[in-house]
Formats: C-alpha cells, structure tokens, sequence
C-alpha cells in the first residue's frame, strides 16, 4: 500500500458517501515508525501527522519542520495533564481530550499563551476499562463543561474494539456529535476508514496501510 492508494482509496469512498472531495482530512499516523519513512512519505506530499506520544514527537518532528513547510501534527494518544503545556506547544490538534481537569489544565495554559489547539473528545464507545475516553453516557457533561471553557471545541474521536464491527461505534459517535452540534468526527484506522467516511469521518488516522508495518523495540 502507499499514499496514493490510500488518498485514491479516501476520494473514492467521499464520492460513494455523497461527500464533497476534500472534505475529510486524512492523518498519517507516524507514531514508532523510522524517520526514514516519514521523509519518504513527506516527500510525497503527505503534511498532517498523527503521534501518539508528546515525547517522541518533540524527538522527530522539530528538525523535520525545519525542512518542510506546512505540517500539522495531531495529538491522537491519551495526554498525561503533565504533558499538557509541551502538547499545546507542538500539536495543532489534541484529540484525546477526555476528563475535566484535562480540559481545565489546557484552559489555563492557553489563557497564559494566547493559543490552543483544536480539541476533540475522545468518546469510549465500546466501555472498554483499558481504553482512555469519556464513557458515551457522560460525553454530553464533558462537551458542555468544555464549551464553558470557551475552549476550540471540534469535535469528538473514537477507536472502536477490535473485536466489533466498526459500523456501530462510528453511528454512536456520530449521533453523538450531531447531537452535541459538533461537526469534527475522527474516527477511521487503516482497516476500516471507508467505513468511517461513509459515517461521516471528517479526519481518519492511518499508519500502517501508508507505512508499512510497526517495528517496536522489545
């Protein structure tokens, strides 16, 4: 696979759902893959980024920018509220905004240097006790909590169990957003990001299907 399979492939399935081309932004997620892959993958036009840890995109991404223009990063990882101030520093979205005290901590931290990332929330669909999300009973609380914030409220994100079919957990958290009067839904990883953007995905996260496989150091 490469990354123009993966944008032939995203245009085809905005065409299918009635979308309008562009409409959903794909993030490339970089996160443990070499440097030497993100070159090649930045060389092939690719600008919106998607880690999952503060620390390693503060180690790769600093020098890279200095030798492209134009590159967005996302913060699709759980954010420790320790970590908060360097997040907000490098990201452009944070995407894994889940409890209050998260919230407040970026609240306060953009007030003291005049910018915030856009936000979403990240919605537990499946209740899964391992996963980091706000349960979807408790999303509304938290979406109003953080409107109070007069924070950049996007929208909401997922990540579905792996053992469901997708399809469900994408129409929970569409109705949620809708609902909620938020159009941003970031949802959608490499197998099943079709079936995102035909519930409406405005931001799907791929990594392996543009990268090739992960390699973690045991």
């Amino acid at each position: 696979m490469s990354l123009k399979d993966i944008n032939d492939r995203l245009k085809a399935a905005e065409a299918r759902a009635g979308r309008a081309p562009g409409s959903v932004t794909l993030i490339a997620v970089s996160k443990v893959q070499p440097v030497e892959r993100v070159r090649d993958v930045l060389a092939q036009g690719q600008r919106v980024f998607g880690e999952n840890r503060v620390q390693e995109a503060q180690g790769r991404w600093p020098s890279l920018m200095q030798t492209h223009d134009g590159i967005s990063l996302h913060l699709i990882g759980p954010l420790q509220t320790n970590k908060t101030r360097a997040a907000m520093e490098m990201f452009d979205a944070i995407h894994s905004v889940d409890r209050l005290k998260l919230a407040e901590t970026i609240a306060r931290i953009a007030d003291e240097i005049g910018t915030c990332p856009d936000l979403f929330v990240q919605v537990n669909t499946g209740a899964e006790p391992q996963k980091a999300g706000v349960l979807p009973d408790d999303t509304d609380g938290l979406v109003r909590q953080i409107r109070d914030l007069s924070l950049p409220l996007k929208g909401l994100m997922c990540i579905p169990p792996v053992d469901q079919e997708p399809a469900a957990h994408f129409e929970l958290l569409q109705a949620l957003a809708a609902r909620n009067g938020l159009e941003g839904l970031s949802m959608g990883m490499s197998d099943d990001f079709e079936t995102a953007i035909a519930h409406g995905a405005t931001h799907v996260r791929v990594g392996s299907a543009i990268f090739g496989e992960r390699v973690y150091q045991g």
